[in-house]
């Protein structure tokens, strides 16, 4: 057991040297856009919903392990065009056990560059610290019992949280920007207030590029993320064939590089998994991780002949 904890706060330190993973971190964020940007709520004029589970780090006792299910809309409430959605996300990494709920809503503008979308995202974040794991004699974590920002028993805190996202997008390329954590929520502990979350910013962009063969597209896209204090980026493409079968490579700046794959089973109903090799100081232990999402979408837009969503917007 102490050597698994020691183990594990290693591996939380060397992820916090490319970025502070306060944020779960999506393989497939192409395909979760609502995560990290409330802006994005009712863009593809659908109702959507995602469940999403990845495994970090597959084979360590304590790595993190995240769940996800989120819904979005399209709404036109009082002739504005907007969306709303849901984030419930549950987080597991040691002896921590987080989760978070957040309401989503995107007030769409119309611009010469495209359809713009300013969202916020109101909600709260439930965090759960279990003190009791042995840290490691002579190790250079500070001791429990020394730090007053470590309770002495089992704790659950609820903290307010706010974010903001601006999601520009037109049917060949889309980018945003947001912010989550954007009150820096606090929590107590035997009345001591403890700074919890911190600001998180995100810088995402894709376009769809048609190849000859108009079966084919290809469709890169990226995710740039910080808190300020460091930072990493997702570099991702994806090769779509006849919008129902993609496969693509993702590369984490120094930390993996992962493959991609998934396919519309039926009409609005897609699948999609992906496999992440660490590429950073973790390899050596042959550590990987496996990301699964299923998700339905079903199609507003009631000129159209389908009533289900294709996989053209990544």
């Amino acid at each position: 057991m102490r050597k698994a904890v020691s183990f594990l706060f290693v591996i939380m330190s060397v992820t916090l040297v490319t970025y502070g993973q306060q944020d779960p971190q999506y393989t497939n964020n192409m395909f979760y856009k609502l995560g990290v940007n409330p802006g994005y709520a009712g863009a593809e004029n659908t109702i959507s919903g995602i469940l999403l589970n990845r495994y970090q780090w597959a084979g360590f006792e304590g790595a993190p392990k995240t769940l996800v299910f989120s819904v979005d809309a399209a709404i036109n409430a009082l002739g504005s065009a907007g969306g709303i959605g849901i984030n419930v996300i549950s987080d597991e990494q040691g002896f921590y056990r987080n989760t978070w709920v957040n309401f989503n809503y995107s007030y769409k503008v119309t611009t010469a560059l495209g359809t713009l979308g300013l969202g916020i995202s109101p909600g709260i974040y439930n965090f759960n610290i279990n003190p009791e794991w042995e840290v490691p004699q002579g190790d250079m974590f500070t001791q429990p019992e020394s730090d007053p920002s470590v309770p002495n028993e089992e704790s659950s805190q609820i903290t307010f949280d706010v974010g903001f996202g601006a999601y520009l997008y037109t049917n060949k390329y889309y980018a945003g920007f947001s912010v989550t954590h954007i009150n820096q929520g606090e929590v107590k502990y035997d009345d001591v207030a403890v700074d919890f979350l911190t600001r998180h910013y995100y810088l995402t962009g894709g376009y769809n590029i048609k190849l000859s063969d108009p079966l084919f597209e290809v469709r890169p896209s990226f995710l740039l993320k910080s808190d300020l204090a460091s930072w990493q980026m997702d570099l991702n493409a994806n090769v779509v064939y006849n919008d129902k079968f993609w496969g693509g490579i993702s590369y984490r700046v120094q930390d993996a590089v992962a493959l991609l794959m998934g396919m519309e089973l039926f009409n609005g109903m897609r699948i999609g998994y992906s496999f992440d090799l660490v590429t950073s100081a973790l390899k050596s232990n042959g550590f990987a991780s496996n990301e699964f999402f299923v998700s339905y979408s079903l199609d507003l837009e009631r000129n159209r002949n389908q009533k289900y969503k294709s996989i053209r917007f990544l």
